[in-house]
């Protein structure tokens, strides 16, 4: 019996057409990726499940799985070649984090997380950084297959409702950076960061420029762990994604030397080499999550019987399944084909982005819904797997900004001209 249908990760060779364009590089990283889901990451959290509600962080994920991932060149998408990173062809890179996030978020979206922290990070760093951080910071990462990257921008005070102000000064970053002699001093906290609490570097923005938008008011800074003043406060314990572990970050006096900062005024504009695939990325994970889904409802309705016969044969699960495979149908296609204007970086690449972003949260969400119900009373117990994909799926609504403000953002990509400004001084 066939349990599963054939599953494929369209290229699109132009945005507009249907003509699919495989490339060889691509399809032996998705198939390597989706060897490794399927013979380690799945038979791992199958068999032990109770461990992802460990409340010691550090006893949730064994060191070999990342050590696996790096095996397989995974950890570590993004790094420069010329320092042991995967080559990855520039015109598909965003596509490639697609599918590669789409299957390890298959096996786990919490550590599809945890490696895409790296992915970013490293954009940033190759993008941004001087030679001298980049051979220190990409020579760790490549040496230590659990160290990881961490991307510090929410705070308590402002999260993605922050960007509802474009530009306002009253939306600018709580946390400061002061010019002092040979460098910075930071306070602030950050809170809700992915890797927050087992990072080796961190990526930190902070306001420079007190009164000006958050556009030209705030620079980043590359904040190793066990800085002086730097701080990790606690690990959050989330209803989903647990295998990544969410971190609260507090600075006091933080003081970090003129060579850490990556880039003065201005860093929100220049992060945008790496908000566009975070967007990209955050919809494959989805997509994963929605896959597995789909994977273990059609193995379940068509192995359990009810009435007499199969489940797959009651008209009612025949008509939810189908529901469930072209939602996630759908969502792939959309992630491809905003990745594919993202690589090609086309006039319409930010709402794609957004709107791809939002689709996939809320279709997947509902794939998942319909999976726990047709497991029935299975779908609940946690060493069935099934609750997890829903939990997993419910925080990805919020996750890399909430939907309501990923609508603004799509209707500020759309019609930019009058789009409303949503914080501020009321005229």
């Amino acid at each position: 019996m066939i349990r599963r249908p054939p599953r494929s990760t369209p290229l699109y060779s132009s945005a507009a057409s249907d003509v699919y364009k495989r490339q060889e590089d691509q399809i032996m990283m998705r198939d390597v990726c989706r060897r490794f889901v399927d013979n380690t990451i799945i038979p791992f959290i199958s068999k032990n499940w109770k461990t992802e509600w460990d409340l010691t962080p550090e006893s949730r994920l064994p060191n070999s799985i990342l050590e696996d991932a790096d095996k397989i060149g995974i950890r570590t998408l993004a790094v420069p070649e010329e320092y042991g990173g995967m080559p990855i062809d520039a015109e598909h890179e965003v596509r490639t984090f697609a599918i590669i996030s789409e299957e390890i978020a298959r096996g786990d979206s919490g550590l599809a997380d945890k490696l895409v922290q790296n992915w970013k990070v490293s954009v940033l760093l190759r993008e941004l950084a001087s030679k001298e951080h980049q051979d220190m910071w990409f020579g760790k990462l490549m040496e230590d297959p659990n160290f990881l990257f961490a991307h510090a921008l929410t705070e308590p005070k402002g999260a993605s409702d922050r960007w509802l102000g474009y530009n306002a000064p009253e939306a600018a970053m709580d946390t400061k950076a002061k010019k002092v002699d040979g460098g910075w001093l930071i306070n602030g906290r950050k809170h809700y960061i992915s890797n927050g609490y087992d990072a080796g570097l961190y990526v930190v923005y902070a306001n420079t420029t007190p009164g000006k938008g958050m556009m030209e008011g705030t620079s980043s800074f590359i904040v190793p762990r066990g800085t002086d003043g730097f701080n990790i406060t606690r690990c959050n314990e989330t209803v989903g994604c647990r295998y990544m572990n969410n971190g609260e970050l507090e600075f006091i006096d933080c003081f970090v030397p003129d060579n850490n900062l990556l880039y003065e005024g201005s860093a929100l504009s220049k992060a945008g080499v790496y908000f566009r695939p975070g967007k990209i990325i955050q919809s494959a994970k989805n997509l994963g999550v929605g896959q597995a889904a789909l994977d273990k409802t059609a193995e379940f309705v068509q192995n359990y019987s009810r009435g007499g016969r199969l489940l797959i044969k009651h008209q009612i699960v025949a008509s939810r399944l189908a529901d469930m495979a072209t939602k996630v149908s759908a969502v792939r296609s959309l992630v491809m084909q905003a990745a594919f204007a993202c690589d090609m970086k086309t006039s319409d690449a930010d709402a794609l982005c957004w709107q791809s972003k939002v689709f996939a949260s809320q279709q997947i969400l509902d794939v998942c819904q319909n999976a726990m119900e047709l497991h029935g009373g299975m779908g609940a117990m946690l060493d069935a797997g099934v609750e997890k994909l829903m939990r997993d799926a419910s925080i990805f609504l919020h996750m890399d900004a909430t939907v309501d403000i990923s609508h603004f953002k799509i209707v500020k990509a759309l019609w930019p001209e009058t789009a409303g400004v949503y914080a501020g001084p009321e005229e």
